[in-house]
């Protein structure tokens, strides 16, 4: 195991030769994690929603990176976008992918549904990130010791999965607790991802990882999305406050999930952090998976939902 006290992204090996797909690589930690492999060599795939965005950050990756990055059009919120990105990145690669980051999310908007019907949190954070897993397994089993690294984060802590009633139809909309539900739903999915690739006897590896307090954009998301003006103003001030006292940058952010994707030593089932107090800030390291992302009969209830929902035939089935 590499020494994850003391590293930083000098220590990322050469990656030339391997092609990675990053999800929302048109921003915040997608845009920095797509820079930084790009500029140790990898052959970088910028999946993004929107091609005006993402054709910005291709120019700025593009600037840095030692082989040519390329753009990937996919809109997480519609499955039929899910499966042409999916075949798009299959037929560019030749079925050879390294590294998969599902980093894409939205955060804490007022209740919205996906182009399919879901609740658009666990729709575009969960759903279609598992949807675009399970297609893109073959092209990464053909690679020796691929990675699939799924995002979390530390909001995961305060999630419930309600397998009844996941897109609010029944219950009180709550934009908060709907992020919590997709994060951890991103935790749970790849455990259970990487106990049946194991169990199938396959060489990719499933790990989680999230950014901890890092200047992402969630805590004014979230004071926006609040209809009680007073609430939304003393979130807004105590977002900004705490993001000037507490909040790491992006750089920082995103090495967790750096780490996760290309350290030597990195296992199926792995989840990293940062290793400060509270998991807030701090270098990266291995850190403990909720109890609840843990549990096998709720990641196989998810697995199952997931399944229903998408209409995509799991991998491994």
């Amino acid at each position: 195991m590499a020494r994850t006290d003391i590293w930083t992204e000098t220590d990322i090996p050469n990656q030339s030769g391997r092609t990675v797909l990053v999800t929302g690589a048109n921003s915040g930690l997608g845009l920095h994690t797509a820079r930084v492999l790009a500029a140790r060599g990898a052959t970088v795939l910028l999946a993004c929603r929107s091609p005006e965005r993402g054709k910005q950050a291709l120019a700025t990756i593009a600037a840095g990176a030692a082989t040519e990055p390329q753009l990937v059009e996919l809109d997480l919120a519609d499955l039929a976008s899910v499966r042409r990105a999916a075949a798009d990145v299959r037929d560019r690669t030749g079925d050879g992918l390294d590294i998969l980051v599902n980093n894409a999310g939205v955060m804490a908007p007022p209740h919205e549904t996906t182009r399919d019907g879901f609740e658009l949190q666990f729709g575009t954070n969960h759903l279609g990130h598992a949807a675009l897993t399970w297609l893109l397994l073959p092209a990464l089993r053909a690679r020796q010791h691929a990675r699939v690294v799924t995002v979390s984060s530390l909001a995961a802590r305060a999630g419930r999965i309600d397998t009844a009633d996941p897109h609010f139809e029944h219950r009180r909309y709550n934009p908060v607790a709907a992020y919590g539900q997709s994060k951890l739903a991103n935790q749970a999915f790849a455990l259970e991802l990487d106990r049946r690739l194991r169990a199938a006897g396959d060489d990719v590896v499933s790990v989680a990882a999230h950014p901890g307090y890092s200047d992402t954009g969630l805590a004014p998301a979230m004071a926006r999305a609040q209809r009680n003006g007073v609430l939304r103003t003393v979130m807004n001030v105590g977002g900004r406050l705490g993001g000037l006292l507490l909040a790491q940058n992006t750089e920082q952010g995103a090495a967790p999930q750096l780490y996760a994707a290309t350290a030597p030593g990195v296992s199926g089932g792995d989840y990293f952090g940062p290793l400060g107090p509270g998991q807030m800030r701090g270098r990266p390291g291995t850190v403990r998976p909720l109890a609840t992302a843990t549990d096998q009969a709720a990641g196989t209830a998810l697995w199952e939902l997931t399944a229903e929902l998408t209409g995509v035939t799991p991998d491994p089935a």
